[in-house]
């Protein structure tokens, strides 16, 4: 059983988080609460007996923009409104490019540093990115597009240069002992959505050359990596505060994601009728393991086991049972307003995920 990686904001982190942005605590204040929560939160993690261990994303507001803001070359900015979720509108933050994009001396490094200290007999610090495909769509969104293709002209030149950031701050992390990482992808989910990305992207561009181009870009990052560095990728139709983005099943991308990218880990939404079924998963190449996405973070109640365990013999008609591992289906925070259920709650839902782990795997 694992966890896809985020986790709610303890109310002492977010009241230290609002007073950094008023100017009442500076930059040494925060990084001590923040490094403060994330080891009772990592102590938490050990103690449900969690072998992949991670900082909850406890130092970003956003489980993708931080990254983003943290590459040279990239700044801060707001657009005129944010990405509309069913009946919720998220944060109207951006990346937006300044000049040439560069990997070198990204803050995260040193954020999983702090992190990898705590890792212990057979347990692995996982460091969750967004998906190179990700800052592509990111840098292309609306308003966003004119200084994109005003810096670089030539979209390949673009494609070039993210590959090169990413390889690099991989490099990084895999040199600070990283040897777990994630990358976090919701552009092959939305992809499922037709209607959404015809909203989106006005009708202009043919749904299979961009799912190629974001297999393209991944790929071109996560090739000839270390052969002891695991990377894996997860895949949901939106989490911002309970809310989604998109539905649809998995089949229109399976050919390209699940048989294609090179990753050694899929970890897939499950958890309700907006993913679909499980007849895609035959797609998975044999080299792949699946982690099934079951089990909410969107809802406190809890789900039946009996029901998770009959669907997990369902995916195993097309993903062997060896092959497959459970975890909730995202985050608990995607970003710092995290999802409507309490801590509480969110430690109930793990729980549920080992305990019906081990009925079924031992």
């Amino acid at each position: 059983f694992d966890i896809v990686g985020s986790f709610l904001r303890p109310e002492r982190l977010k009241k230290a988080r609002e007073a950094f942005r008023s100017g009442a605590l500076g930059q040494a204040g925060l990084r001590r609460v923040e490094d403060e929560e994330i080891r009772k939160l990592i102590s938490k993690e050990k103690a449900l007996g969690l072998r992949t261990l991670t900082d909850g994303e406890f130092r970003r507001e956003y489980w993708h923009l931080d990254f983003m803001w943290g590459l040279g070359g990239i700044k801060r900015e707001t657009l005129s409104h944010g990405y509309f979720f069913e009946g919720e509108e998220t944060g109207r933050d951006t990346a937006v490019l300044t000049g040439k994009l560069s990997g070198d001396h990204h803050p995260i490094v040193d954020d999983f540093r702090f992190t990898q200290q705590f890792a212990y007999q057979n347990t692995v610090v996982k460091e969750t990115l967004p998906a190179p495909a990700h800052l592509l769509d990111e840098l292309y969104r609306e308003e966003n597009a004119a200084v994109t293709k005003a810096i670089y002209p030539d979209e390949d030149a673009l494609i070039d240069d993210i590959v090169a950031a990413y390889r690099t701050v991989i490099r990084d992390l895999y040199d600070a002992g990283c040897r777990c990482l994630q990358l976090d992808d919701c552009t092959w989910a939305m992809l499922c959505d037709t209607k959404y990305w015809t909203q989106r992207q006005g009708g202009t561009e043919n749904l299979k050359v961009i799912a190629e181009r974001h297999l393209t870009i991944n790929n071109r990052v996560l090739e000839d990596q270390p052969f002891d560095l695991v990377i894996s990728t997860h895949v949901c139709r939106g989490n911002y505060h309970s809310t989604w983005a998109a539905r649809g099943g998995y089949l229109p991308i399976a050919p390209l994601l699940f048989a294609r990218e090179k990753v050694h880990t899929l970890y897939l939404e499950f958890d309700d009728e907006r993913s679909g079924g499980f007849a895609p998963l035959r797609y998975v190449s044999p080299d792949k393991t699946v982690v099934l996405g079951l089990v909410t973070t969107k809802r406190p109640d809890l789900e039946d086991p009996e029901r998770i365990r009959e669907r997990i013999k369902e995916a195993a008609q097309y993903v062997p049972l060896s092959r497959l591992s459970l975890s909730p289906q995202c985050g608990f925070a995607s970003t710092e307003i995290g999802n409507k259920l309490t801590e509480e709650d969110q430690w109930k839902k793990i729980a549920l995920v080992r305990d019906i782990a081990q009925t079924v795997w031992g």
